[in-house]
């Protein structure tokens, strides 16, 4: 997700979201996932020259990454969205009341696995499938993909605040889908999130998608396997928890009762109380359709008294 917190700073991207040209490439991209400057051109009927300028505008924006790949005719310029949401938040806001870190998904401090399961690196996968044992392998910090099918990860997330200040908005996003044995886009399973030990929530993963490859994969991970997620964004503040915007439960950041000294944990699991019980796959940087691991925003407000 792209965050802009005030309208100046998305000054470029409102620039590049000015033309119906732009407009149509982004459209083309969310479709297909990735295409070839040439594809581009054809389905919008106009010019290499013309197509380059638009994404040129459109890369500068940072609303689209182009890699270089070897195509059947050469070397190839892919074109992928970069984030597939973009949030505007037109409300003004103290610059130091927010803060970000984004968190690699081989950075959990606990876990319970159970088979199907495994973890790997964007360059080979750690130890063997299905042997949970190689989740506690100090390799795992630079993991880019984590599937089990039952269990949990938890993560720290670092508390910055200071006596003055108190929590007004946690959010949460992450690349998540189901983990079958392979991978079924029909795999429903019930994922269940916790904010220090409270259940703030569960979403529905529809699958483990893997019909089309994920865009950002390494060449090495196989085809047969789970390709990518779908990317959420979960919150929790004085009026509930969310995600994507619809409310999950009553919990509130105020029943958590968090203050500048709390530690911070966030657990993303599969219990026992789902009807679907399918398992869960978390999608790092290198891995599925967004590039990025578990990214965290905290808005706080300051008392000056």
């Amino acid at each position: 997700m792209i965050y802009i917190k005030d309208l100046m700073s998305g000054l470029d991207i409102f620039k590049a979201l000015s033309s119906e040209i732009r407009i149509q490439i982004l459209e083309l991209l969310a479709k297909h996932q990735a295409l070839n400057l040439n594809d581009l051109a054809t389905k919008l009927n106009l010019s290499n020259g013309a197509i380059t300028m638009h994404i040129k505008k459109l890369e500068e924006s940072g609303l689209i990454e182009i890699n270089t790949s070897v195509g059947k005719h050469g070397i190839q310029k892919l074109c992928y969205l970069n984030k597939d949401k973009l949030m505007v938040d037109l409300k003004k806001r103290e610059v130091d009341n927010l803060y970000e870190v984004e968190l690699k998904v081989g950075h959990y401090s606990d876990y319970q696995a159970v088979p199907t399961c495994g973890l790997a690196t964007k360059d080979s996968i750690i130890g063997d499938f299905d042997e949970p044992r190689y989740f506690a392998d100090p390799q795992r910090i630079d993991s880019e993909i984590i599937w089990l099918a039952d269990g949990f990860l938890e993560y720290r997330i670092p508390n910055y605040l200071k006596p003055n200040q108190t929590f007004r908005e946690i959010q949460l996003s992450m690349e998540l889908s189901s983990e079958a044995p392979g991978y079924c886009d029909n795999y429903p399973s019930d994922i269940f999130f916790y904010l220090n030990g409270v259940e703030i929530g569960s979403w529905t993963s529809p699958g483990d998608f893997g019909e089309s490859r994920g865009s950002f994969n390494p060449d090495w991970w196989p085809p047969h396997l789970n390709q990518y997620g779908m990317l959420k964004l979960i919150r929790i503040n004085h009026e509930g928890s969310f995600i994507d915007g619809c409310r999950i439960s009553n919990v509130t950041i105020d029943q958590i009762g968090l203050d500048y000294k709390s530690e911070l944990t966030f657990r993303i699991a599969v219990t026992d109380q789902p009807i679907n019980k399918r398992g869960l796959t978390i999608y790092g940087k290198n891995f599925g359709n967004y590039s990025q691991d578990l990214l965290v925003r905290v808005l706080y407000d300051v008392n000056h008294e």
